[in-house]
């Protein structure tokens, strides 16, 4: 039997499995941490800091007790995370690290032929030397072995022994050891991942068994193919076929989109009950980041939320509908807008430059005084004195 799922419940059910019907206000042990991350999966890191770091401002929106400083022990002091891809840099439980093993080596052999190709012939013949020098003399950051000939420029004109670093840290012969200044710090893996997590071996099948599971958790329903791109380690066809093969497992669902069409997934049958009940989110405003994974799949956004998204850093100015780093606004179930803001660090403001709200979504005096709430949230986390609302900034 196929069992429909109306919108506003699978959009609870979703947000439930993202770590979002929490209590934002539940202080968040060092374990808490950890197990919110092993809930999500993984989360994603980069480097733009308009307001706070990706990754931080991810683990804020889902509790405001989150200290930057636990992450940080749990990846390298506890050695309990570990940082690699999934479908970007991101900081990954390090229990995960033997299915990773898998994704070596298909990464590998993608590199060996696209890299050629964009670095020319000759491109890996820093490899050996480049590990060789971390084997013997320890951790390294990509300035520490660029040639003193090299001119600097983005990726497309990387130095050898950054290719070899890159190479080497997207094959697991290398991992992050930490960073300083945001800049990796290149270790072997074998000085970085736990032993038991490093020796542990995982043949292909299970392999693909526990990536489909996984993924399938954490979305609460899925196709095949929403399966396959949560962690993008396993293929399509891999997804599809797991999902044939444990069909006596799945349930298959409607979910109600909404513009009131229905999308068949599967969703695990003995979980079923529980996501009927999933509980209803917090209704207050809060700040996502661009790269949060609630949004991070933007077509099942557009499904479930209604909400349009895409964001605009490599756009250029004139072609921008909003602006460089827009971050989405959700309230309770809803994704209501979004708005535009900087950490003005030289004068210690968070600078609110403009909010746009959904069709049919009001600047009602409540509204704004709930999101006003969240902005001072964020400018403390983000180490701002205070909040400033630029001249028309409701539009």
């Amino acid at each position: 039997m196929t069992i429909p799922i109306p919108n506003p419940l699978a959009r609870k059910i979703f947000l439930e499995r993202q770590g979002l019907s929490r209590s934002p206000t539940k202080a968040l042990s060092r374990q808490g941490l950890y197990q919110l991350i092993h809930d999500l999966g993984f989360v994603q890191v980069d480097s733009i800091q308009w307001v706070e770091r990706a990754h931080h401002q991810i683990l804020f929106s889902r509790n405001q007790t989150y200290r930057q400083a636990d992450l940080a022990h749990l990846a390298e002091k506890d050695r309990s995370l570990f940082e690699h891809w999934t479908h970007d840099a991101s900081v990954i439980p390090s229990e995960f690290f033997p299915y990773w093993k898998h994704r070596f080596v298909r990464r590998e052999a993608k590199i060996m032929e696209n890299w050629a190709k964009w670095q020319g012939e000759g491109f890996d013949k820093a490899f050996e030397e480049t590990y060789a020098r971390i084997r013997d003399h320890g951790p390294v950051m990509a300035r520490d072995v660029k040639g003193e000939d090299h001119k600097s420029g983005g990726w497309w004109n990387w130095h050898p022994s950054k290719t070899a670093l890159e190479f080497l840290w997207h094959t697991g012969k290398l991992s992050i050891a930490r960073r300083e200044g945001f800049q990796k710090v290149y270790d072997l893996a074998e000085r970085v991942i736990p032993q038991e997590h490093q020796t542990r071996e995982v043949d292909h099948d299970t392999f693909v068994d526990w990536a489909c599971r996984a993924a399938l958790i954490r979305l609460g329903f899925a196709t095949s193919g929403e399966i396959a791109a949560f962690f993008d380690i396993i293929t399509p066809d891999e997804a599809k076929a797991w999902v044939t093969s444990h069909r006596d497992e799945l349930e298959e669902v409607l979910i109600g989109t909404v513009d009131g069409k229905q999308r068949s997934s599967f969703a695990f049958a003995g979980q079923i009950a529980g996501l009927m009940d999933a509980p209803e989110p917090p209704g207050r405003v809060r700040v996502l980041s661009p790269f949060d994974p609630l949004i991070r799949d933007r077509n099942r956004t557009e499904r479930l939320f209604g909400f349009f998204y895409r964001i605009e850093v490599f756009v250029p100015e004139p072609k921008r509908q909003y602006g460089y780093y827009v971050f989405p606004l959700l309230e309770g179930d809803r994704l209501i807008g979004r708005i535009d803001m900087k950490a003005e660090r030289k004068t210690g403001e968070l600078a609110v430059r403009r909010l746009w709200l959904e069709p049919g979504v009001k600047p009602s005096a409540g509204r704004l005084e709930k999101l006003e709430a969240e902005l001072q949230r964020i400018a403390r986390f983000a180490g701002m004195d205070s909040v400033r609302l630029q001249d028309g900034w409701l539009g």
